[in-house]
């Protein structure tokens, strides 16, 4: 809020791979009626399917090569509900599931929410946001995938 009183702005931009922080700050806008329009970006991604982020080189080659795996398992999620599997207890099991191969990876959570306000769904009913936060190694990465 201080950053928007001092800029005073029209529009904000911020990524989806702190989908969380803009939902938070949309809802603050929305709150305190200001007049800035919130965009998100798209998640930029390498061209293997990292998320970048500045934590990345913090994680050794064995380390990166297994936070791939966190966007793949995001993947598997959407998979899982585009083919019709509406229980969200049921899709977290099966995306923590391929997560457990990985001896690098530990899950800190999964969540699926409603993207408008972050709150938790038990059976897919229509669009939601699959949310992940897991400890590579010693670092922290999270993603997101919006279905």
């Amino acid at each position: 809020m201080k950053l928007f009183n001092l800029i005073q702005p029209t529009n904000a931009y911020f990524g989806q791979k702190d989908f969380q922080q803009s939902v938070v700050i949309r809802q603050m806008v929305r709150d305190l009626n200001l007049s800035i329009v919130i965009n998100v970006i798209p998640t930029v991604r390498d061209q293997d399917g990292l998320a970048l982020s500045s934590r990345n080189i913090f994680l050794n080659k064995e380390e990166r090569k297994q936070a791939l795996n966190l966007y793949q398992s995001l993947l598997l999620g959407k998979e899982l509900v585009i083919a019709g599997n509406k229980d969200v207890a049921n899709i977290k099991l099966e995306i923590k599931k391929y997560l457990e191969k990985n001896k690098l990876i530990k899950l800190d959570y999964i969540e699926i929410c409603d993207p408008e306000n972050l709150s938790p769904v038990k059976v897919v009913t229509k669009k939601v946001v699959i949310l992940i936060a897991a400890y590579v190694g010693k670092t922290r990465l999270i993603d997101n995938i919006l279905v």
